[in-house]
Parts: C-alpha cells; sequence; structure tokens
C-alpha cells in the first residue's frame, strides 16, 4: 500500500491514458509530502508540467494513472503502481512546487528560469494512491 517505493528515489514514470485507453509514459520528477509516510494510503506525490502538455488533457479526461520508480530515461527501478492524479491550484500547487524546487535545487531553479521567457503556465498535479 502507498508509495513506499518511491523513497529515496529522483525519477517516477507517470503512464496516463487516452480516451481510446492507450496509456502514455512520462519520466518526470517529483516530490513527496513530508506530512504523510510513503508506505500509507494518505502519500502523496507532487508532479508538475509546464504549460497545456498532453499529460493534462489526459488527466482531465480520466484521473486514473499508473507510476513506477524510474531512471531519468524512463527505465524501471520498480513495480508500477495503481494511483488517481488529480490537478491542484492556489496554495496546493505553490506547496508542491516548492516541495519541488527543494528537491531539485539548482537544477529546477535553471528550467525555471528558461521557461520564464516562454511565459508557459505551469500546472501542479497531486498523485494519490488508490
Amino acid at each position: 500500500m502507498g508509495f513506499a517505493a518511491f523513497a529515496g528515489q529522483k525519477y517516477l514514470n507517470l503512464e496516463t491514458f487516452k480516451k481510446s485507453g492507450d496509456g502514455v509514459k512520462t519520466p518526470v520528477w517529483f516530490a513527496a509530502e513530508p506530512s504523510a509516510k510513503l508506505d500509507s494510503s494518505g502519500a502523496k506525490l507532487y508532479v508538475y508540467t509546464i504549460g497545456v502538455s498532453g499529460k493534462v488533457k489526459r488527466i482531465r479526461n480520466n484521473p486514473r494513472v499508473r507510476i513506477a520508480p524510474c531512471d531519468m530515461r524512463g527505465g524501471l527501478k520498480g513495480e508500477w503502481v495503481d494511483a488517481r492524479a488529480e490537478i491542484v491550484t492556489g496554495a496546493e500547487a505553490e506547496h508542491g512546487m516548492r516541495l519541488l524546487n527543494q528537491k531539485y535545487v539548482p537544477w529546477k531553479q535553471l528550467l525555471d528560469f528558461f521557461a520564464s521567457f516562454r511565459k508557459r503556465e505551469r500546472t501542479v498535479f497531486a498523485i494519490r494512491p488508490v
């Protein structure tokens, strides 16, 4: 139960689903909510994406996702786990971005700097176990 396999990992492979049911897998950075244990049903992981990506559209249509620990290229380092993703806004999105900023210093700040020239919005997801 929960997301114990993600402790100490840098990347997770996020599989979102098209309307056809086909899965789309993407390696992404994530940060765990520190107030909940990863092996509990209250575990929560935050992921973000730039702009209105395919991930955003697929999660709006179907919140069911699968996640697995992986390397930066998406090579699996653990088993797939069923989960639900939810687009978060406001204070919760800011909280998720702070956790991601803390975990990925200085890389995330560099990416944010270059992304600022493109003026794209950021979308934050909270991922919870099912």
